[in-house]
């Protein structure tokens, strides 16, 4: 054996060793990863649906972590203001965002937000599709979206939001546009809040998710008008869609989930993928969404990522053709 033949398998094996250790690297970050606290933002206020439907998942997720994930609320600005203290955060699987569809809307909304949404953050898991439902006031004698959408025709309609561009706000807007009325946009810094300006009346309708508006439904404060997904949804089988109502492409899927600034390592967005879906499959967690009407979004880290981009453009593009402003 020549002196180069042995120089060049020294080589090799140096290379292959170089290039598996990478590797070895981020498999030991992850299974060292998580060793203190981790922090959850959630965008928008206490009592909202993101709000509702991350606390589900992230209780049983802290648990099997082994470790304690705090909530922290930072609403306002359709969810841009807690968005983007998670864009500047250390991108070390300690800081969390849980968001919802009003993620992929910001850049229609807010075109001078102060952070790429596409390209600051990398999608980890959907934990579901949640069905907005559109309501308002008993007192209002309205009693179907087609009635709502004859007076709003004949008038000035208000509705409120949990925010401008957040997942209330668009989904209203996608309606307005497909019912071709003109209203007056509310905006609140949270759901719970503009659910009690259209429960008083003071605002005349209103979408939202149906884990945050199903208690006042069942109690009679609310009447719900029509769902905004393309089927009926299961938590409010009586309540016709705003499609077979007969508005065309007024349907919004609503989906919420988890997201990590953009240069998380993908050992832990894996790690937390992997977590949070044996998560979503616990009786526990299932019994919790099952009412609500939540659908499963099995979603890898890349399909997540590529429907928020699809959505992203979808967004803008509707906004510039419907000529809306949100700002």
């Amino acid at each position: 054996m020549t002196s180069r033949t042995i120089c060049r398998r020294a080589f090799l094996k140096i290379s292959a060793v170089a290039l598996a250790t990478p590797a070895l690297v981020r498999t030991s970050f992850a299974q060292a990863w998580p060793d203190k606290t981790i922090r959850a933002i959630i965008p928008f206020t206490a009592g909202s649906t993101v709000d509702i439907v991350g606390r589900i998942v992230l209780d049983p997720l802290g648990a099997a972590l082994k470790q304690t994930i705090v909530v922290e609320n930072r609403g306002g600005a359709g969810g841009t203001i807690g968005s983007a203290q998670v864009a500047k955060s250390d991108p070390d699987g300690y800081t969390i965002l849980i968001n919802a569809s009003a993620h992929s809307a910001a850049p229609a909304a807010y075109p001078n937000v102060p952070y790429d949404t596409a390209k600051d953050f990398a999608a980890v898991i959907p934990f579901g599709s949640v069905p907005n439902v559109m309501v308002i006031s008993p007192s209002k004698g309205i009693r179907s979206v087609k009635e709502l959408a004859a007076k709003a025709k004949a008038g000035t309609l208000t509705y409120a939001s949990a925010g401008v561009g957040s997942a209330t706000h668009w989904a209203a807007e996608r309606f307005r546009v497909s019912a071709g009325f003109q209203a007056t946009h509310v905006p609140f810094r949270g759901g719970p809040e503009a659910l009690t300006e259209v429960m008083t009346g003071r605002v005349d309708f209103m979408c939202i998710g149906v884990s945050s508006g199903l208690s006042f439904i069942r109690a009679g404060t609310l009447l719900p008008l029509a769902v905004s997904t393309p089927k009926r949804s299961p938590a409010l089988p009586d309540v016709p869609t705003t499609l077979e109502s007969g508005f065309a492409d007024s349907d919004y899927t609503f989906w919420n989930g988890m997201l990590v600034p953009a240069k998380t390592p993908r050992a832990i967005i894996d790690k937390l993928h992997r977590e949070t879906q044996k998560v979503l499959a616990l009786p526990a967690v299932k019994d919790k969404f099952a009412p609500q009407g939540i659908d499963p979004m099995p979603l890898s880290p890349a399909q997540f990522d590529a429907l928020i981009r699809k959505e992203i453009d979808i967004n803008i593009k509707l906004a510039k053709a419907a000529g809306l402003k949100f700002n």
